[in-house]
């Protein structure tokens, strides 16, 4: 059993179409890198992955039961996005940090928090800043951290190593690289043609709004 299935789904913005007719079945420890032109419908595809959005037609099964099945929140908790550009709120990166725990009611574990900062080459340093005052990059990460303090079972990333330099870049790959090894399935917007073939087992690429191929690649 697929553990995310697309069954013909479309989606509009009012008559325009987004997306069309996606047959897609992705399996747990998948990790797929999806590419196209810019405003093919890759980032809506991952806005319906994780029920931001509703299909205009056809059906999304996640664990064999259909998305209207689920409440969003619940969905929320297993499957994770991670935008392109991160949105932090309130005040100090604590507050974005205590957040995934304050949903769940229970308390901030604070060695998942040390163990997750020297990942991405961070200190907890980090928790008493103010937002506004991080770079685009710093934000990106700390936007990561949050996603990952509970670990989703998918995990959706929209080219999220675009505000990074090379070197931050290639250890936010390393880590999801490695999360993907202990179980977490990938899906990742890239352009980068390099990035998008490095780790991935499937070369998903979507072309004028419908699903033009997936490659297996290993």
């Amino acid at each position: 059993m697929s553990l995310l299935e697309f069954q013909n789904v479309s989606f509009y913005d009012d008559d325009k179409i987004i997306l069309k007719n996606i047959l897609v079945s992705i399996e747990k420890d998948d990790f797929i890198s999806i590419v196209g032109p810019s405003g093919s419908g890759k980032s809506t595809f991952l806005k319906l992955c994780s029920h931001l959005i509703s299909p205009t037609n056809g059906n999304i099964i996640f664990k064999g039961k259909n998305f209207t099945d689920y409440s969003p929140t619940e969905l929320r908790k297993s499957i994770a996005y991670c935008f392109q550009t991160p949105y932090l709120f309130g005040d100090t990166v604590m507050e974005n940090i205590n957040f995934p725990f304050f949903i769940r009611n229970v308390k901030i574990d604070h060695q998942k928090v040390n163990d997750l900062f020297p990942m991405f080459h961070m200190t907890t340093d980090y928790l008493n800043k103010n937002t506004k005052n991080l770079s685009g990059g710093e934000k990106q990460r700390i936007a990561l951290i949050r996603s990952l303090l509970f670990k989703p079972e998918i995990l959706l990333l929209d080219e999220i190593t675009s505000a990074l330099d090379v070197e931050n870049a290639k250890t936010v790959e390393n880590v999801i690289a490695s999360l993907n090894n202990e179980g977490i399935t990938i899906l990742w917007i890239t352009h980068n043609l390099e990035q998008s073939r490095r780790y991935a087992n499937k070369l998903l690429t979507i072309e004028n709004s419908e699903v033009r191929s997936l490659e297996v690649l290993k």
